[in-house]
């Protein structure tokens, strides 16, 4: 009864639930095959888009071309327009010379007009405009009458009006003048002033100058008209636009004194082709190559999917027996790089396929001490070698670095060309039933280490205690023989004493590096205290010294005032120090320099150093600099400066800086190098501050 009083929703049919799961796979199938085809899709789209650009651009392209040649014709027709005027302007002034009578200049003036037939009437008119003499074109019948011209013809009064002020030719707009019979022709006045206050006018044809005084050339298959700057046409000349063509239109302003025209051009061209040129075309047709390998692409595709699919089912079977198994089996290819790992096998050793797969010949699993017998091992077998039928023993190393020892089996791998691809191995862990020699084994190797350190300790005191008794009795007798020189020595005594006491300085020196090595052995803390900096300057000044008056070098040591102390273990500090000198000077041995010039440059200051993060002020260290005016660090030397058993000196040992870096950097500094200023180099490192 309690069970029938909850509130529990009863399961779907048995049936439904089948339909859903078909309605599930059917929408993942959908999904599936939406994310195949969009891809290809997408690409078609993009080569139907270029294809449409290219043929869209290229119609443009010529487009563009042939109104950029009627431009460039019209351009020329409106100069030659210009310069045919500027020609009839003189001709029409030779007509009347000096001197000459009236009955002369009507032969001249009937000689011009033949010449010229744009011309409808020359006239020779007085100061008030009044005719004095004219005479028509012989190509036409007399189209201006007399009686209309006269001063009274305003267009006529207005040229001359504007000659005689400009002082030279000068026309008038252009009006029409009607034809008997139906008609008329657009007539266009230009006055000559002379210089007796008569004028010359010539009348001109808008027709006849188009005929005349623009190259066929440009009317053929196109028309070309004067209009006024509205658009108004006057005269047109030309063909008329045939059914299927475009209109090009080019129009230039052609300004005369007195008057302006327009000069019109209207080119009839056919429309461009679907493919205006061989490049356009050859773009299309690769374009269609491409897409038709987009097709067969995307068939093979299909049936690579459907191989593919049966390739994934028979892998899954496999995959699924593979890993049903304890034994661990691994693939490797010819070069011993592997290829496949099981889970049991990765599990035996702990380390991940991604980690075993990796771009190397050693296994990580590989011990460290047998991983050069193994290595040898691998390639005898890739040789051509053959493992032994019944298998054999080996050790591997897990990820935490524990041992175990396997069995191994190994055959060739042969592809389905019968062509040998590799070798695979089969493994199985047999620590349980070696567990107790792998013990014995263990126990043994620990042993022989401890006894190799034990022998390694032993020998460093051994060499610590015999060194420190010869260092000792040097001490010895450098402090006798300062005894027996005296306090008092004085000339040659006097320097004999400096260098004995040098040698009793570099003799304690030696001792305390003996003892460094003794306390390392002996697992002691090295011994940090507050050294002042000048301190550290004067214990290895007197050997730079010694080595700057041979190399004929310059010291100049420049501290900051009230410098605090800094924390360091002073015997290495000073090591470095004496390090980067010798290579200041040494660089400096090798430059060319005029004497004296050689400086070396030691210098003590408060710095920050480099990726440090301490207070602002910077109290809290000193920067130590070195700088030597050499030939400098080039940047190929630069690159492998710290690395160890790099140097540029036939006698060098290139673990100098290296060991200087780790001194420094074991401090907390850093040492860095920079160029000097005019040439050499400067190496600064930094020392943390006491207090």
């Amino acid at each position: 009864m309690a069970d029938e009083a909850l509130d529990v929703p009863a399961p779907p049919p048995p049936q439904q639930q089948p339909q859903r799961r078909g309605w599930g796979v059917a929408f993942a199938r959908l999904r599936s095959l939406w994310q195949r085809w969009f891809l290809w899709l997408l690409l078609a789209l993009l080569v139907s888009a270029l294809l449409v650009t290219v043929v869209w651009l290229a119609g443009r392209h010529e487009v563009e071309q042939v109104q950029a040649a009627l431009e460039r014709d019209t351009a020329d027709a409106v100069v030659d327009l210009r310069s045919g005027l500027q020609r009839n302007a003189q001709s029409l002034r030779a007509t009347l010379a000096p001197g000459m009578e009236r009955t002369h200049w009507a032969d001249r003036a009937a000689a011009q007009l033949r010449e010229h037939r744009e011309w409808l009437r020359l006239e020779w008119r007085d100061a008030q405009l009044q005719p004095i003499e004219a005479v028509n074109t012989p190509y036409r019948t007399r189209i201006l009458e007399e009686s209309n011209r006269g001063p009274a013809q305003a267009d006529v009064a207005q040229a001359c009006a504007t000659a005689r002020k400009a002082g030279a030719p000068a026309y008038s707009p252009s009006h029409y003048v009607p034809v008997a019979g139906g008609g008329g022709v657009e007539v266009m006045e230009l006055c000559l002033p002379m210089d007796a206050g008569d004028y010359l006018v010539a009348s001109y044809s808008l027709r006849d100058t188009l005929v005349e005084l623009v190259g066929p050339t440009l009317t053929r298959g196109q028309e070309v008209a004067f209009t006024e700057a509205d658009g108004t046409r006057l005269v047109a000349l030309g063909t008329s636009r045939r059914i299927g063509t475009r209109v090009f239109t080019s129009q230039q302003r052609i300004d005369l004194p007195g008057a302006s025209l327009m000069l019109r051009v209207d080119g009839w061209r056919a429309a461009p082709d679907l493919f205006p040129n061989m490049l356009t075309a050859l773009v299309t047709a690769i374009s269609i190559a491409l897409v038709s390998v987009l097709v067969l692409l995307a068939r093979d595709t299909r049936r690579r999917l459907r191989a593919e699919r049966d390739l994934a089912d028979a892998l899954a079977f496999r995959k699924a027996m593979e890993d049903s198994v304890i034994t661990g089996l691994r693939a490797r290819d010819l070069q011993g790089r592997i290829t496949y790992v099981n889970p049991a096998f990765c599990e035996m050793v702990g380390f991940t396929p991604e980690e075993l797969m990796a771009d190397s010949v050693e296994a990580p699993y590989w011990p460290t001490e047998l991983a050069h017998e193994y290595h040898l091992r691998q390639t005898r077998r890739f040789a051509g070698g053959l493992p032994p039928r019944e298998g054999f023993e080996s050790v591997f190393m897990r990820k935490d670095g524990t041992r175990f020892p396997v069995l191994i089996f190994e055959a060739p791998l042969i592809n389905a060309h019968k062509v040998q691809t590799g070798w695979m191995s089969a493994f199985i862990d047999v620590s349980e039933q070696r567990r107790v020699e792998e013990l014995s084994r263990a126990s043994q190797e620990r042993l022989q280490a401890s006894a190799r350190l034990a022998t390694v300790g032993e020998m460093a005191s051994l060499l610590s205690h015999e060194l420190t008794q010869p260092l000792a009795a040097i001490a010895s007798y450098a402090t006798g023989s300062l005894n027996l020189i005296g306090p008092e020595a004085r000339g040659e005594q006097a320097e004999v004493a400096m260098a004995v006491k040098r040698i009793a300085e570099q003799a304690d020196r030696a001792g305390q590096v003996i003892r460094s090595v003794h306390d390392f052995v002996r697992r002691r803390d090295r011994m940090r205290e507050a050294v002042a900096p000048q301190a550290l300057i004067d214990a290895v000044l007197p050997l730079v010294r010694l080595q700057a008056r041979k190399l004929d070098v310059t010291i100049e040591i420049v501290c900051e005032e009230r410098l605090p102390a800094v924390v360091c273990d002073r015997t290495l500090v000073e090591q470095v120090l004496l390090n980067l000198a010798r290579n200041a000077m040494q660089a400096m041995d090798g430059a060319d320099h005029a004497p004296g010039s050689r400086v070396l440059r030691l210098r003590v200051a408060r710095a920050l150093p480099v990726g440090a993060t301490v207070p602002a002020d910077g109290r809290r260290w000193l920067e130590f600099s070195v700088a030597d005016l050499g030939c400098g660090i080039s940047e190929e030397v630069a690159a492998r400066l710290f690395t160890p058993f790099f140097t540029t000196r036939p006698d060098g040992m290139g673990l100098g800086l290296s060991l200087c870096r780790t001194v420094v950097e074991q401090h907390g500094g850093a040492l860095m190098f920079e160029p000097n200023r005019p040439r050499g180099t400067v190496f600064r490192f930094t020392l943390p501050a006491a207090g």
